[in-house]
């Protein structure tokens, strides 16, 4: 019964560092993970977005490795697909703003 105990003492401290391990850092990367797989895997035309540059676009042609972004009226630019970090906010519309000259 001793040496159970001992062992037991063990490795408890191994059970704790793999369970902190997989919720502090494993499972919420994978969470992550999945959420970015969908937001790649729902985009289609005419979706506002935000790149991980910080250009905002709308996007003209999907496909699988490489989007179509249009920038301003004429001006299109093709990316990776993978370079679009999230959607824009509806909520908080970009205005220019204006130059007093």
């Amino acid at each position: 019964m001793n040496d159970m105990m001992v062992m037991a003492n063990a490795i408890l401290p191994f059970i704790l560092m793999a369970a902190i391990f997989y919720f502090m850092l494993w499972r919420p990367q994978k969470q992550e993970q999945k959420k970015r797989k969908e937001l790649l895997d729902s985009l289609k035309r005419g979706d506002k977005i935000i790149t991980i540059g910080g250009i905002y676009g709308t996007l003209t042609k999907v496909g699988p490795m490489k989007v179509k972004v249009r920038l301003a009226e004429g001006i299109e630019i093709e990316m990776a697909r993978t370079a679009i970090s999230g959607f824009q906010d509806a909520n908080a519309d970009v205005q220019p703003e204006k130059l007093d000259a």
